[in-house]
């Protein structure tokens, strides 16, 4: 790419990946997900160069979630378009046994079958991201990250103009990135540094999910502590 993104002054994204990877102490089922399951269901990162291969049958679309937190929103997405091909990222372990819960079952986890459309990434997104094709993920989605809410920390949020310039250059013209966030902190955020660079049509936010936005237990969270979602459809041009 040869444009420059003018965006608010903050340093460049650590290469490490901040934030917990593991929470209370996982049961014996969480851990055999994690163990058997898993692996079977991780997108080959050797695969990145040709996506579609990396799923069990050619997807018409690859959809990218980055930080699916309980799986929800991925899970609903995948069920909704099954012909999408879908890579649901997460680090934190937690999370990622809430999604494998949901399609492996019991004692199977080592034997069930596998979705073909949908593969987990249980790394820096960015990793697989940076690895990936110009121009070869049709949507992505961002739901309520983690808002990083300290200005110290501004330069771990995933909306950075570095990660803006990265999510360009995977998207298709004319693809979709969505964002949504209750952080006042983070939502004024969005809005400067997508205010500030030349990859996507940015249109401000609407305060109700729109239609085919599936809600996520973090959303649900929010509401209920009286805190104002935001929701923002940005445009690859």
């Amino acid at each position: 790419m040869t444009e420059d993104v003018r965006a608010p002054d903050v340093k460049p994204p650590p290469e490490r990946l901040y934030g917990r990877q593991r929470g209370h102490p996982l049961r014996p089922r969480q851990e055999r997900l994690l163990e058997e399951a898993l692996p079977r269901l991780r997108f080959p990162l050797e695969k990145a160069g040709t996506p579609k291969l990396g799923f069990g049958k050619e997807p018409a679309q690859i959809w990218f979630e980055v930080g699916f937190g309980g799986g929800e929103h991925s899970y609903a997405q995948h069920n909704a378009h099954p012909d999408v091909g879908y890579i649901a990222s997460e680090v934190f372990h937690n999370g990622l046994c809430s999604l494998l819960t949901r399609l492996v079952p019991v004692e199977e986890e080592a034997t069930a079958p596998i979705p073909d459309m949908l593969r987990l990434w249980d790394d820096d997104a960015r990793i697989l991201l940076k690895a990936m094709p110009e121009a070869s993920v049709d949507r992505l989605f961002l739901m309520f990250p983690d808002p990083w809410p300290k200005a110290k920390h501004a330069k771990r949020r995933f909306v950075h103009p570095h990660n803006v310039e990265l999510v360009a250059r995977v998207l298709k013209p004319g693809a979709v990135w969505r964002v949504a966030s209750d952080d006042p902190t983070y939502q004024a955020w969005v809005e400067e540094v997508m205010g500030a660079q030349p990859y996507f049509d940015a249109p401000p936010p609407v305060a109700e999910r729109p239609q085919g936005w599936f809600p996520t237990r973090y959303e649900a969270k929010a509401i209920a502590a009286g805190r104002q979602p935001l929701y923002w459809t940005f445009t690859r041009r």
